[in-house]
């Protein structure tokens, strides 16, 4: 099975990345085609998004989340080739018509498919297919990936294994934009960690008050304009002075821009960056 082209692959018993060994994986992911031609449907769609199919890093928070469903019996499929770009970029970007066209083609093949439950990695995703597609004709129930992970907690079917890799680490979470202020999502990727045998720490900034990474509105895909700070530096001030071991993300863009924060301060030794799926999948042996 593929994953938007040639960049990831599942097959059935190990996952590959450019060719390189990434994790075992004893199961195959089917596609929403491979379902329909088999006269069957999920109960959930794992949308990929752009960052999970193509960016190297965030490609392990996919295989994360998909071991996570798969270890719970939910079953589930990716559009694969069939999934493009939400169109997120673009409408942030100022680029309207690009968006709607965008939208429109994911839309018709959702609806082809009468997709009803969504679940994706990417706040920007989340919000988009949330609050965006609706009046373009795409009504689906839209969950991030952290409300997943607290229903299945909330519902016992994930426990974590003895012996926490996590006791004793300093944990704290940073907002992602769209999800928190954009979404009012904040209690779902704490209750996966509190269940860490770990410290968990609040930065200065954080919830509402929380402080943008820095790639939020298209900045991602863009030379920062001048100033005398880029934001990540600033926010990646902020983990230092919180001391945390590790910092937990919900996001593939927080991800890339407090990666290069940490490696701006040359802390990466020191400070280790995982997605709320990636740690909820180590915490359960997975």
């Amino acid at each position: 099975m593929q994953l938007h082209g040639n960049i990831l692959r599942m097959t059935d018993s190990i996952g590959l990345i450019n060719n390189k060994k990434l994790s075992m994986m004893d199961f195959k992911i089917p596609t929403m085609a491979e379902m329909a031609a088999n006269g069957d449907s999920p109960e959930i769609l794992f949308w990929v998004g752009c960052a999970g199919s193509y960016d190297e890093r965030a490609q392990r928070v996919t295989v994360a989340l998909s071991k996570i469903l798969h270890h719970v019996g939910i079953k589930f499929a990716v559009l694969g080739t069939e999934e493009s770009c939400t169109g997120d970029p673009a409408k942030r970007a100022g680029n309207e018509f690009l968006f709607q066209m965008q939208a429109l083609s994911n839309i018709e093949i959702l609806n082809a498919y009468d997709i009803k439950k969504i679940v994706t990695a990417c706040p920007h995703c989340f919000n988009t297919l949330r609050n965006e597609y609706p009046e373009l004709g795409g009504k689906y129930e839209v969950i991030h990936h952290s409300q997943l992970i607290q229903g299945l907690i909330d519902e016992g079917k994930l426990r974590p294994e003895d012996g926490s890799p996590f006791k004793g680490k300093k944990i704290t979470f940073h907002d992602p934009c769209y999800l928190g202020r954009g979404n009012n999502v904040y209690e779902a990727p704490r209750k996966a960690l509190e269940i860490l045998d770990a410290d968990l720490v609040e930065l200065k900034r954080c919830k509402q008050n929380g402080l943008c990474c820095g790639a939020g509105g298209a900045q991602m895909f863009k030379e920062p304009e001048k100033g005398i700070k880029d934001i990540n530096i600033e926010r990646t001030e902020e983990i230092l002075e919180s001391e945390s071991n590790i910092v937990a993300v919900g996001c593939p863009f927080c991800m890339t821009m407090i990666k290069d924060g940490i490696k701006y301060f040359e802390k990466e030794n020191d400070i280790e960056i995982l997605d709320i799926a990636e740690i909820t999948a180590r915490n359960n042996n997975l």
